[in-house]
């Protein structure tokens, strides 16, 4: 089961790092409902994803690897990734791993929510 979504997620990460959000928004349903962790909240729906990940672009330089796929007991996907946030002078934010818990309705992302790694 897990497959079909780890190729949905991986599509959407590649997509989001290569600024290309069409193809990002393909994998998601229309009315999705998505973490602004830059921001705090949530939006809802293609076009405020596109306006939330524009306004961040001109601020921040995003990226976010996936580097391991765990699906939980209530059907969700946790996907944990490798992300590296430089400012636009490509000074270091932040470089750490953080977990994306994702839902999924017909094969596209649903849901996306955000939990911190704890530090050991």
């Amino acid at each position: 089961m897990t497959t079909k979504f780890e190729q949905v997620i991986a599509k959407a990460y590649s997509a989001f790092n290569d600024r290309s959000i069409d193809t990002a928004l393909e994998t998601m349903q229309p009315n999705v409902k998505w973490s602004k962790a830059w921001e705090g909240g949530y939006i809802s729906g293609h076009q405020e994803i596109n306006e939330y990940w524009t306004r961040q672009w001109k601020e921040i330089n995003p990226k976010v690897y996936p580097t391991a796929f765990n699906e939980r007991e209530n059907g969700s996907l946790e996907v944990v990734v490798h992300q590296i946030v430089k400012d636009l002078q490509d000074n270091l934010m932040f470089d750490g791993t953080v977990k994306h818990i994702y839902t999924f309705k017909d094969g596209l992302i649903k849901t996306m929510d955000i939990e911190l790694v704890e530090e050991k």
